[in-house]
């Protein structure tokens, strides 16, 4: 198990009850996957530096989590897959 940290930057127009139903699903991939979410950071709406997907602003978390590197690859795919985000990140620490 390694250490990754994963921010998602998802659409600005979401409710709070499907901002959270978002960071609960991410953090289900992980713990699906046989990994652990440590931590989870709400950084709130911010106004982005440029346009993505015709968005000016985001609303931002970040899990700090432990997971197999074998993951990364799924955990990408399942991001990339969802519509309500607009980027992520994924880091290994």
């Amino acid at each position: 198990m390694k250490n990754y940290e994963v921010v998602v930057i998802a659409h600005p127009d979401l409710d709070e009850a499907s901002y959270k139903a978002l960071v609960e699903k991410v953090s289900g991939w992980i713990t699906e996957s046989g990994g652990t979410v440590d931590k989870a950071e709400n950084w709130g709406k911010q106004r982005m530096s440029y346009l993505i997907k015709k968005q000016r602003e985001g609303q931002y978390f970040m899990l700090h989590a432990q997971m197999d590197p074998a993951f990364t690859s799924t955990l990408e795919r399942n991001l990339r897959l969802a519509e309500t985000v607009l980027r992520f990140m994924l880091v290994a620490k």
